[in-house]
C-alpha cells in the first residue's frame, strides 16, 4: 500500500482518484489549448491504482530512498503523470496553470531534471524498460526492498530495445520489476496494430520469462487485483500487466474521434469535457 497517503483527502476511492486525474489533465490541456490528453484520459485508472494503492512513496519527500520508482517511458504522457503527481500532493495544485510554459516544472514532454516525482526522461521511445531493468538490478544488488514500475506504450513494442530489456529482466530474475503496457492501439500514424502487429501479447511476454496478466485498464477493480497478484506472485520473475485502455475515456465526444493521438479542440470544448467528467462522477 502507498506510504504516507495524501492526508488532505483521506478515504477517497480509487475511482474518484481516477476522475480527479482526468479533470486535472483536461485542465492542463486547456492551458495550452492542445496536448496528449487522450492518453491521459485513457491511463487515469492505472495511475490512480499505481499512486494510491501500489506505490510506496512520500508526497512530502519525493526522493525518499525507500520509495518505489515509477518510470514513465513514454515522455509525451507527461500530462497524465503530472495530473497523478498533483492529485498525490507531490506537485502543488497551483502549478497546473504553468503547464508547458516558460520556466515551468511541467514541460509538455517529461524531464526528470525539472519535475519532482519524474524519475526518468522518457522522450526517446523504447528506452524506458532498459532503464528500469538497470534500476531494478541496482536496487536488488544494494539489498533494497524498493520496486520499479515501468509504464510504456504499445507503440514501444515495435522497438527491439524493449525485447532486449525483457530478456535481460528475466535472465536476472528481477522480481522487483513491474512493467505496465498501455495498449490503446493508437500511434501518431494510426492504429498501433496496423503499424506493426504485436499480438498475441500475453503468451509473448510469458515466452520471454515474465509473469504476465492482461486486464481491462479502465476497470479500477481489475487493475487493482492484477497489481495485487503481481506483488504476491512468488518466484524470480519480472511481472507485466498489459492494460487495454480506451483513448479519451470518459469524454464521449472525444472518444468518438478517429484521430486522438494529439488533441486539439475548440476553446468551449474544454469546458464541455470538464463538465462531462464532473457530472459523470467515478467512471
Amino acid at each position: 500500500m502507498t506510504q504516507d497517503k495524501d492526508a488532505r483527502r483521506p478515504n477517497v476511492s480509487l475511482a474518484e482518484r481516477a476522475r480527479r486525474i482526468r479533470r486535472l489533465a483536461v485542465r492542463m490541456g486547456e492551458v495550452q489549448g492542445q496536448g496528449y490528453v487522450g492518453q491521459a484520459l485513457g491511463i487515469a485508472d492505472v495511475l490512480a491504482v499505481s499512486y494510491f494503492h501500489a506505490l510506496r512513496h512520500r508526497p512530502d519527500d519525493p526522493y525518499w530512498e525507500g520509495r518505489d520508482r515509477f518510470n514513465l517511458s513514454i515522455g509525451h504522457y507527461a500530462i497524465a503523470l503530472y495530473a497523478a503527481l498533483i492529485e498525490a500532493g507531490i506537485i502543488p495544485d497551483e502549478e497546473l496553470e504553468t503547464y508547458g510554459g516558460d520556466d515551468s516544472r511541467l514541460p509538455m514532454s517529461g524531464m526528470a531534471a525539472y519535475t519532482p516525482g519524474m524519475e526518468i526522461t522518457g522522450g526517446s521511445l523504447g528506452q524506458g524498460l532498459s532503464v528500469s531493468v538497470g534500476m531494478a538490478l541496482a536496487l536488488k544488488r544494494k539489498g533494497s526492498g524498493s520496486r520499479v514500475f515501468n509504464l510504456m506504450s504499445d507503440g514501444e513494442l515495435d522497438e527491439g530495445s524493449t525485447w532486449e530489456a525483457a530478456m535481460s529482466a528475466a535472465h536476472h530474475g528481477l522480481d522487483n520489476l513491474v512493467c505496465i503496457v498501455d495498449v490503446n492501439n493508437q500511434q501518431a500514424d494510426g492504429p498501433s496494430t496496423k503499424m506493426l502487429g504485436f499480438e498475441p501479447l500475453l503468451p509473448k511476454w510469458e515466452a520471454f520469462g515474465w509473469y504476465a496478466q492482461r486486464v481491462d485498464g479502465n476497470d479500477v477493480g481489475a487493475v487493482t487485483e492484477a497489481f495485487d497478484r503481481a506483488m504476491a506472485h512468488e518466484g524470480p520473475r519480472p511481472r507485466v500487466v498489459i492494460c487495454d485502455t480506451r483513448m479519451c475515456k470518459g469524454v464521449p465526444f472525444l472518444e468518438a474521434r478517429d484521430i486522438t493521438h494529439f488533441i486539439r479542440v475548440e476553446p468551449d470544448e474544454w469546458a464541455k469535457a470538464l463538465a462531462i467528467l464532473e457530472a459523470a462522477g467515478p467512471l
